[in-house]
């Protein structure tokens, strides 16, 4: 699928969240176009190959993550999604380590590359860009006109404050009336007993909901070898010190922090993904197509 292209190093050169989201949905389907392969396994008997002029809304992604061929639904009978795609934009999430995008210009173009190729699909897609207990909101629509208005609400966006998810949640089980994916993307610093609560809730409403866990490699592995001082983002004093002193101690407590919210996650039967930024997108937007498929 040229994942080099993928690479987020590289995306970060594109400059914009529009040109680095049709590079990820182009780079992701560029595969539609190879030859066909022969031979077809019985496990997809109703299924058949793609061929140039076959919908894109009808790919098994399922199949193509356990064969890594493109394959079209046949004989099934057709739903519309709808999602609800919320963005965390509080001041962590500007933070640029070795990723080469920062979390939330990752979190935005994800959120934009999803977007993109569910209006593709015809589905249903809004936004939430979260910051403190302010939402900025899109309602769902599924014209593939609606995509230039969800990018203006992404391009750019500058992390600010805090987010309090649990307010965040709330707000969007006020609209999400309908069953409706809700994709969260956030570095989760912000993570309390109370959104996990009110994201219980959206699931407990027959929502599909998915966390995607974005953090920057620097912040999962702390390479830093010299003398640093160590600025909070969000309104924490700074820290001078010997990062070889504390290496081992943030290592502990960044698995257990990441255990916690793995382990809230899956106890409210909510999709968990963490997310590298230093990762391919295609990876990410491949595991939650294939899970919806399952």
């Amino acid at each position: 699928m040229g994942a080099s292209l993928l690479d987020p190093k590289l995306l970060a050169k594109l400059g914009t969240t529009q040109l680095r989201a049709r590079t990820v949905v182009e780079g992701l389907l560029s595969g539609l176009h190879r030859s066909p392969h022969q031979g077809q396994s019985v496990e997809f008997a109703e299924h058949k190959e793609y061929a140039p002029g076959d919908e894109l809304r009808h790919l098994d992604w399922k199949a193509y993550g356990k064969v890594d061929r493109y394959y079209v639904k046949q004989f099934e009978h057709e739903t519309n999604l709808r999602a609800f795609l919320v963005v965390d934009a509080s001041a962590s999430m500007a933070y640029r380590g070795g990723g080469g995008l920062s979390k939330l210009e990752y979190a935005s173009t994800l959120a934009a590359s999803l977007a993109y190729l569910l209006v593709r699909q015809q589905d249903a897609v809004g936004l939430v860009v979260a910051a403190g207990k302010e939402a900025r909101y899109l309602p769902p629509r599924a014209a593939l006109g609606h995509f230039p208005a969800i990018l203006s609400r992404l391009e750019g966006l500058e992390g600010k404050g805090t987010t309090d998810l649990a307010a965040a949640a709330e707000w969007v089980a006020e609209r999400a009336r309908r069953r409706a994916a809700i994709l969260f993307f956030s570095d989760l610093l912000d993570f309390q007993p109370g959104a996990v609560e009110r994201i219980a809730d959206l699931r407990r409403m027959k929502n599909e909901v998915t966390v995607f866990h974005l953090l920057d490699p620097h912040e999962l592995e702390f390479p830093f070898e010299d003398a640093t001082r160590f600025e909070g983002m969000e309104g924490e004093e700074a820290l001078e010190v010997d990062p070889r002193s504390i290496r081992d101690s943030y290592l502990e407590e960044m698995e257990r922090f990441r255990d916690r919210v793995r382990t809230a996650c899956r106890g409210a039967d909510v999709e968990y993904e963490l997310v590298r930024t230093d990762a391919p997108m295609d990876r990410a937007l491949l595991r939650w197509l294939g899970k919806r498929e399952s």
